[in-house]
This record gives C-alpha cells, sequence and structure tokens, in this order.
C-alpha cells in the first residue's frame, strides 16, 4: 500500500505543473503528452517519437513529454482525469493500461477521458534459449499439456501474462496451473531464461530481437493473425493457436473537452503519423500501424475490455 501510496503522490504532483502549464493555450503552441510509466519502454517511446515528429515538422510548437509511473499506468490515468476540459495534454495508453484498471480496480477508466485514436500496435513474440530442446511452437505446447508445472513461463509484465494465458486456453490447458515468474521487463525476462529460471517466454518483439538476432533466444512463434512486412516468423494463428493478443497504442485526452477541441487533437494526431519521423519509428521498433478511431475504436475498447476481463477471470484473479 505504501508503495502505490507514494506513486500516486508523484502522480499528483505531475498532474498540477501540467495543468498550470498547459490551461487556455491554442493546441498548436503548447502539449503536454504524458507517458504513464518511466522513461523507456514502449509507452514512453511512443510519446517522444510523437513529441519528435511535432517539433521536426513544427506540428506543435512546444511538444513535452512527462513520465507518471505506477500501478501499471492507472496513475496517470487517475490524473489525466482530473484534467476536465483541458485539451492541451494527452496520454499515451495501451493494452497493458486497459489490463490494469481491470487488475486493480481502478477509479478511473477510460470512461472517464476521451480515447481519441491508436495508432499502432507492438507483437509479443514466443520465445525459448538459444540452445533449448523446443524447435518449434508444437514441441513446446506438447510438452506444456502433457504436464503443466514443468513449462515455468516469464514475460515482462502484465500484458506478456495475459498472451500466455490466452495460449495455455487455446491448448486446453488451465492457466491457473501454470507457473509464470513475473519480470520488470524484456532484459530481465531474457536473464530468468539465461538463467534456467524460465523455460519459455512471451516478450515484446522490439524487446526481443536483438536477443534472437544474436541467438541467444530462438523465436518460436510471432502473436498475431499474420506476418506483418518485415518480421519472417509463423505467427500462433499459422500453428494452430488463436492467439492474438496485440500490445496497442492509444491516445487519450482528458474528459468534458469541447468537440472542436478534440477535432483539433485529432487533427495533430494525424498530421504526426504521417510525418517522415514518425514513418521511420514505425519501422525502427518494428511497430505495425493500426489507425483506430471514432465509433470503431469505441467498439474496439468494449471488446477488449471483456476479453482481457475474461483472461483475468480465468487466471482466478
Amino acid at each position: 500500500m505504501g508503495g502505490v501510496i507514494a506513486l500516486a503522490a508523484i502522480g499528483t504532483a505531475s498532474y498540477g505543473s501540467i495543468s498550470s502549464a498547459s490551461a487556455g493555450r491554442d493546441l498548436r503552441s503548447a502539449l503536454t503528452i504524458i507517458a504513464p510509466a518511466a522513461a523507456g519502454g514502449g509507452w514512453d517511446t511512443v510519446a517522444r517519437e510523437m513529441q519528435q515528429a511535432q517539433r521536426a515538422e513544427g506540428i506543435v510548437n512546444n511538444t513535452q513529454v512527462v513520465n507518471m509511473p505506477g500501478a501499471g499506468g492507472t496513475i496517470a490515468l487517475g490524473n489525466l482525469s482530473v484534467l476536465e476540459g483541458q485539451p492541451g495534454n494527452l496520454m499515451v495508453g495501451g493494452t497493458g493500461q486497459l489490463a490494469a484498471t481491470i487488475k486493480y480496480g481502478s477509479a478511473a477508466t477510460y470512461a472517464d477521458v476521451n480515447p481519441l485514436a491508436i495508432t499502432v500496435e507492438e507483437y509479443d513474440v514466443v520465445v525459448v534459449p538459444g540452445d533449448s530442446e523446443f524447435r518449434t511452437l508444437g514441441q513446446l505446447m506438447d510438452a506444456w499439456k502433457a504436464d503443466p508445472r514443468s513449462i515455468p513461463w516469464t514475460g515482462g509484465g502484465s500484458f506478456d501474462q495475459l498472451v500466455i494465458a490466452e495460449l495455455a486456453m487455446a491448448a486446453g490447458i488451465d492457466p491457473q496451473t501454470m507457473i509464470y515468474v513475473n519480470s520488470d521487463g524484456g532484459g530481465e525476462s531474457a536473464a530468468a531464461l539465461m538463467n534456467g529460471t524460465a523455460t519459455a517466454a512471451a516478450s515484446g518483439y522490439p524487446d526481443s530481437i536483438d536477443q534472437i538476432e544474436s541467438g541467444r533466444l530462438r523465436a518460436l512463434a510471432l502473436v498475431a493473425k499474420e506476418r506483418p512486412e518485415g518480421i519472417d516468423l509463423p505467427t500462433t494463428v499459422e500453428q494452430g493457436y488463436d492467439v492474438t493478443l496485440a500490445n496497442w497504442r492509444l491516445l487519450v485526452a482528458p474528459g468534458g473537452i469541447t468537440d472542436e477541441d478534440r477535432a483539433g487533437l485529432l487533427e495533430i494526431i494525424e498530421e504526426t503519423i504521417a510525418t517522415p519521423q514518425w514513418r521511420e519509428a514505425i519501422t525502427r521498433y518494428h511497430w505495425n500501424e493500426n489507425v483506430v478511431t471514432g465509433q470503431e475504436l469505441t467498439d474496439f475498447l468494449d471488446r477488449e475490455k471483456r476479453r482481457i476481463g475474461e483472461l483475468y477471470e480465468e487466471l482466478g484473479l
């Protein structure tokens, strides 16, 4: 409890500086992008790449990134919900944050703010050590089904755990029987594989690519419906497992903003993701572009909320 209180205090301090800095300014004059985690990692990367693109192309005169970590992104979400009617702020959110609102019973949810657009998504990859006896996903799954307690898994966070739970269900394994070793990010997850703490992992493809290319890790499957351009790995679906949970990146504005400001923020987002700088970032980080807005976004978030809630029920959480 004490850790959560401390994080909330940090978030509140950041909120005060954001609200005073952005109130009453033209959207093209100043914009704050909140990354709901510490520097580094997916949310922060999206925020900073947007900042760089906006600066380079003069889309916004002064774009600042504020890191607001804590409780899977729910600290930042709670603070954004307090910025009612203040359109000079955007927050990067996504699958992990939505999952955290369910897992922690967050008081603030996406219903309290203004989800504007999904821009990109990242895929997980199922990996084992480079010298593992498992050379295909089928071999790994057969061993896991034969003895669920014999295959300890790891991942870099709650999203990876959900991917593994969905994989277990697709294979007919009770997710509550699986052994999951939580790691703090892709680096720690890889270390758990190397030192034998875990046998297999689900990890973000951008976090794992260097280890895969070096041979330290062996990729068995990309968690996706189909192979995106530039990634030549068999997908889970190709191999008979309907597991497609993606780590999408969402941009969210405060609640209570005018329709005009909402349209203005969407225009800024659209201009940003059309820049050469953003296009380069998509290639560099192996993102899959998947722009979703409007009613399609509302329907998508409702479906994802149900899907993730059901996965947590299966995990007994």
